[in-house]
C-alpha cells in the first residue's frame, strides 16, 4: 500500500489511515507535503496531523480543500452511509483528476464504483482470522497493486 502511494502521490490526504502515513520516512517530501486526518489526538504532535471526524466532512478546514492529488481511505465502518461521508471528504480535499485508494469489503464493490469510480485491485489485503475479505479499490490504473498476492486464494 505504501509503495502504491509513493509511486502515485505528491501531496496525499490520509483519511483514517495513520499507519500508512507514519510508514512514510519522516524526512520524505511526500510525508512533509501530506496530512493525516484522524480523530485520535495522540497524533497531534505531528505537523501533518488534522483532527478529523468522518461524520463531519464539512468541518475540514477550507484552506486545504482541493490541495491533494491523492487520498487514502480506510473507513472504520463498512456501511454505505460511512463510505458516502468519506467520499464527500475526498471530493473536498482532492484536486481535479485526483487519485483515490480505498480499502473496504469485497461486497461494497458496487458502492465504491458509484461513489469513487473505484475498481478492485488484484492485490488484496491479507488479514488473518477475519471472516470478511477486504479489497483495495482505486479510481486509476494501479501500479503496485496490480498483481494478486499468493496468500489470498480466490
Amino acid at each position: 500500500m505504501v509503495k502504491e502511494v509513493t509511486e502515485n502521490a505528491k501531496v496525499c490526504a490520509f483519511l483514517s489511515t495513520p499507519s500508512v502515513y507514519f510508514s512514510l520516512p519522516k524526512s520524505s517530501e511526500l510525508r512533509t507535503n501530506s496530512k493525516v486526518f484522524d480523530l485520535d489526538t495522540r497524533f497531534k504532535k505531528d505537523p501533518g496531523f488534522v483532527e478529523y471526524d468522518f461524520n463531519k466532512p464539512d468541518e475540514i478546514p477550507k484552506d486545504i480543500h482541493g490541495k491533494f492529488d491523492y487520498v487514502v481511505i480506510d473507513p472504520p465502518f463498512i456501511t454505505e452511509e460511512v463510505l458516502t461521508l468519506y467520499a464527500k471528504a475526498a471530493k473536498l480535499l482532492l484536486q481535479e483528476k485526483g487519485k483515490i485508494l480505498i480499502s473496504t469489503l469485497v461486497e461494497n464493490a458496487a458502492i465504491v464504483k458509484k461513489l469513487y469510480s473505484g475498481k478492485p485491485c488484484k492485490f488484496q489485503p491479507s488479514i488473518p482470522k477475519l471472516v470478511y475479505q477486504y479489497n483495495f479499490y482505486t479510481n486509476y490504473e494501479t501500479s503496485a497493486l496490480k498483481e494478486p498476492n499468493p496468500e489470498i486464494v480466490g
